[in-house]
Parts: C-alpha cells; structure tokens; sequence
C-alpha cells in the first residue's frame, strides 16, 4: 500500500513539473532575439546582460533567453509566437526587422528594440535605441576627401535598416550632386555579383548596415582594395576592417541604453510612454592605413572633423 501511495505521489510531481511553465523558477524571464547574427549584435546583447545584471536583475532571479532564428520573416515571426507561449516579462529585439516583427506579433508583451535604424517618424509606442547616423556626414566626408561623384550602394531591400540607409543617401544625393548606383545583395550567393557591379560603375562603395554584407565585408574591402575603390560604412569595427572612412555607433552603448529601459519597464513603465533614444556616441573613423595602400590624400579639415584616426 505505502508503495503505491509513492508511486502516485511521484507520478503527481512529475505531472505538476510538466505542468509548471519554465519561466515560474525566475521571477523576471528576458526573452531576446536577434535579426540576424551580427557582431555588432552579440556586442550589444552581451553589454545588455552585463549592465541590467548591474541593475539587479541577474540569475537566479532573472533568466534572459537568448534565439538567433534565420534572417528571413518566417523565423522572425516563429521565434515571436514562441515567446508569446513561453509568457516572459518582455522582450528585446536587435535590429528593425526583429524588433517591427515582435512589436506587431506579441500579444501584450513590452518590446524593447535595440539597434534600430528608425525613421524621421519612428513607429508610434515603439521605444527602445535606436542605431541612426546622418548618412549626410558620411557623404560630406568623402565629398571632403575627393569629388566622387559616382556613389555604389550595397543594400539588402529586406532589411528596414539597410532600405532606410539607401533611402538618406538618395535623399541627399542631389543636393551633393551625386549619382547613385544601386546593388541589392539577397543572399551571400549573390554578393560578388552585386560587388563587382558597383566596380565596374562606382567611384566609391557604401556598404549599409546589412546581415549578408556585413558577413563578407572583408571580402567587399579586399574586391575593392584590388580596383583601388574605396568603401565606406556605417557598421561597427569597418574601419577596423578595411573601411576608408566609417561612421560608427558603439554597440556597448546601445547594451547600456536598452539595460537602463528595460529595468524602467520591469519596474513598471509602459513602452507606449517611452521613446526610442537617439544614440549618443557616434564615431567618425578615418583609415590612414588605407589611405596611404590607396594612394588617397585626406586633407587636413576632414582629419580634423574625425574622431579617430587610425594609423
């Protein structure tokens, strides 16, 4: 008898184990997912845990669950509906597209977005940093170096972010008096192509903040460096690269950002009353490595608006 009221008491905890919902062992769950897997992500994700850890939300009382899906809209929307199942207490989102993706499929999670290149008008109730730059500043910079005229641009149209790029650019092209030549990367299949392209017609490259070329970007740099064209950027660490000049947000700073608007949020803030933050610390970054292998001589007045040079 007293062994068959232990089997019915284990099958009972076993029952009410499969029953409880994982995220009852903390008491804040962090859900985190990533448009693609990025550096300048994981840089910002682990900024993120180290300073809302500061905050006091740190393990055991806090679990952060962490999805890279694949860069595409299925993913993106999967990876939602399953947070949506796992109920955590909110939700951070690297980069436009996850972050458009979980603000529209959550149901009543708060979103917090990171790294996101926003509009002029950013999305109403959506809070978070946003990673913009004045693609103007980019441009006057290289106008500063030398009269380009003919700009190439590599975009991926599917990414808000890189779209959004393209469309400053085009914005201020005729103000500068440039000619912009398009060339959307899809895939990392079809990068060479779209490289080779711009050198065939371009002066000069910007590569935009996209997934697929931000993987190969030593492979843009060095296609580039072998027609001596010169390529531009907005992505962290592109000077580092091979970048002839970049304009850079620092990733530490959009972890750091997001810590401190998550912790008001769990605290108990509602995201429709923050806003998204303009970051404060963007670089301008001038390779005189590069300048010099190029032959390029860049004047005193652009060295002096740079923030760093790199030698």
């Amino acid at each position: 008898m007293t062994r068959i009221v232990r089997k019915i008491a284990l099958a009972g905890m076993i029952m009410l184990a499969v029953m409880t919902p994982l995220n009852s062992f903390a008491a804040v769950v962090i859900a985190a997912m990533m448009s693609s897997d990025q550096p300048r992500y994981r840089e910002a994700h682990r900024a993120f845990v180290k300073a809302i850890a500061a905050r006091g939300y740190a393990a055991p009382g806090t679990e952060i669950i962490l999805q890279t899906p694949n860069p595409d809209q299925l993913s993106w929307t999967n990876t939602v509906r399953k947070f949506n199942a796992y109920n955590p207490d909110l939700i951070v989102a690297y980069g436009a597209p996850a972050a458009m993706t979980a603000f529209r499929e959550s149901n009543g999670i708060p979103v917090v977005s990171v790294d996101v290149f926003a509009t002029d008008q950013p999305v109403k109730g959506m809070c978070g940093v946003s990673s913009r730059v004045p693609m103007v500043t980019l441009l006057k910079t290289l106008q500063g170096v030398r009269h380009y005229r003919k700009v190439g641009v590599l975009y991926t149209p599917r990414e808000a972010g890189s779209q959004r790029q393209l469309d400053d650019i085009k914005k201020y092209a005729g103000q500068l008096g440039l000619t912009i030549i398009e060339a959307s990367v899809t895939s990392p299949a079809n990068l060479d192509a779209a490289v080779n392209k711009l050198l065939d017609k371009a002066e000069v490259i910007v590569a935009t903040e996209s997934a697929a070329v931000s993987r190969q970007f030593d492979r843009v740099v060095s296609k580039g460096k072998a027609r001596n064209i010169p390529v531009v950027s907005t992505m962290p660490d592109a000077a580092v690269k091979g970048a002839l000049v970049s304009l850079e947000i620092s990733p530490q700073e959009q972890g750091h950002l997001a810590a401190d608007m998550v912790a008001r949020v769990l605290e108990g803030a509602k995201t429709e009353h923050l806003s998204l933050l303009s970051p404060h610390r963007i670089d301008l970054i001038i390779n005189m490595r590069i300048a010099r292998e190029m032959g390029i001589e860049i004047p005193f007045a652009v060295i002096g608006g740079a923030t760093r040079l790199i030698k």
